[in-house]
């Protein structure tokens, strides 16, 4: 019966369809696509990288502080290592360089007076203890130590330099240490000839290899007269943050110390030196001691 909720549809015929047997192929037949190597070789190359990023990146953040960062210390770890490869170069080309007197030097102290070779003697180098040395400040547990470690405080770390005997044998027994003078009787014949060349100091090019001393640094001094001068001169402990040299802007404007007056005068080269270091300045330092080598200028 029609209403208003009836709707009139027109009628559709509807058709179905029929499937068919297909036939699916084996998996035998299907093509096997095989990487060439060149594809292997980067591929493997780039899970390596990614691999070492990863793990370079967490040593990072982990392990370098983040003091490190900072372009000015940085800079000065870049300087640290440059001047310690070109000590390492430096001495030796100069062990090579120097070979044929390590052959005739010895020869002649032997035959010159008795005694050893070699001299060695307790100096004093680099202060690593400083604390505004360290890459980082402490705050609450920089006084946790109750002792020093060092049994004896030397102000900076003790070493033995290496040198050609110029004196003779046992030259400061009887007056204990004290400068050497011009004409001082301690000196034996080839001695003052190894002094006025600078020959005597080659033996530290094995101080420099060792990395207890630079090429080029503040003369290092013997412990008593270190403690001595640090009370009397002025600023000689700042000389001490840097490694002691085999040769020094003060060693060629000043020659040897001979007294305090002469110190105090040295003083002022070796902290000019420290402020403004630079790879250019240790060469102009190093070329200026071949003249003094040859001159014997400065020499006690």
């Amino acid at each position: 019966i029609p209403s208003d909720s009836t709707v009139a549809v027109q009628s559709r015929t509807l058709q179905y369809g029929s499937a068919t047997t297909t036939t699916v192929p084996s998996r035998a037949s299907y093509p096997t696509i095989t990487p060439d190597v060149p594809f292997k070789l980067r591929f493997l190359a780039g899970e390596l990288l990614g691999f070492m990023f990863v793990l370079l990146s967490t040593v990072y953040i982990f392990v370098v502080p983040a003091s490190l960062s900072r372009p000015a210390l940085m800079r000065a770890m870049f300087d640290r290592i440059l001047k310690r490869t070109l000590d390492i170069a430096g001495a030796i080309v100069g062990l090579v360089l120097t070979s044929p007197l390590w052959l005739v030097i010895p020869i002649a102290i032997k035959l010159d007076s008795s005694g050893p070779v070699f001299y060695t003697q307790t100096r004093v180098g680099i202060n690593r203890r400083k604390r505004d040395r360290r890459c980082f400040n402490r705050t609450a547990d920089s006084d946790r130590r109750d002792r020093d470690r060092r049994r004896a405080d030397y102000m900076g770390k003790p070493f033995q330099v290496l040198k050609f005997r110029t004196m003779v044998q046992d030259a400061e027994k009887a007056s204990g240490p004290v400068w050497a003078v011009k004409g001082d009787p301690r000196i034996t014949r080839v001695g003052a000839f190894l002094r006025r060349t600078r020959i005597d100091e080659i033996p530290q090019f094995i101080n420099v290899l060792r990395g207890e001393m630079a090429l080029v640094g503040p003369r290092p001094e013997r412990p008593n007269f270190v403690r001595d001068l640090s009370t009397r001169v002025t600023g000689y402990s700042a000389r001490l943050e840097v490694k002691p040299g085999l040769t020094g802007l003060a060693q060629v404007e000043n020659g040897y110390d001979t007294t305090v007056a002469g110190v105090a005068d040295k003083i002022k080269y070796d902290l000019q030196y420290i402020r403004e270091w630079s790879l250019l300045t240790d060469i102009k330092i190093m070329l200026r001691t071949v003249v003094v080598v040859f001159t014997g200028r400065g020499a006690c």
